[in-house]
């Protein structure tokens, strides 16, 4: 039986993820820039950030994230620039969020599990941010290229 989460969290949804395969898969994928361009769903983001905060502990995935995804974008075609590709502060904002779920398991609660919690809560929207930034300082050039702290509320994490 699987133990009850801290905070919370249902571990009760539908399943995006099936398997602590899938998210060895994603992790390593994206480490290894092998991931399909389709594979680098939202949910993925959220399963590559767990996986590292689970099977990369020597890596802060704060420092880790930013230059992992630059790369992939590039490997599968994409442009790094102040319109498109990598943004700094959705990046270490989802970070946050993930962190803050991930520390509310006991450790023995697989990382599949984990990730289809946090994607039956309000973060499955990507809109979710909007709620702590405002949809111009949160889109600007500024928020892509560092991290800028929110301007309507603070983060709960």
């Amino acid at each position: 039986m699987t133990p009850a989460p801290r905070a919370g969290i249902r571990l009760k949804m539908k399943a995006i993820f099936a398997s602590e395969g899938e998210i060895i898969h994603v992790g390593e994928g994206l480490m290894a820039c092998s991931l399909t361009k389709e594979e680098w769903t939202h949910a993925a983001h959220f399963a590559a950030a767990l996986w590292l905060m689970r099977y990369r502990t020597y890596l802060e995935p704060a420092a880790a994230m930013p230059g992992l995804i630059r790369a992939f974008n590039e490997a599968v075609g994409g442009v790094n620039n102040d319109t498109t590709g990598y943004h700094e502060t959705i990046t270490q904002a989802s970070l946050r969020a993930a962190r803050g779920v991930f520390d509310s398991f006991p450790a023995d609660v697989p990382v599949y599990r984990i990730v289809n919690a946090l994607m039956s809560t309000n973060f499955v929207n990507p809109n979710w941010l909007l709620e702590y930034w405002s949809r111009e300082r949160l889109m600007s050039v500024e928020a892509r290229r560092v991290w800028l702290e929110p301007d309507l509320k603070v983060l709960p994490f």
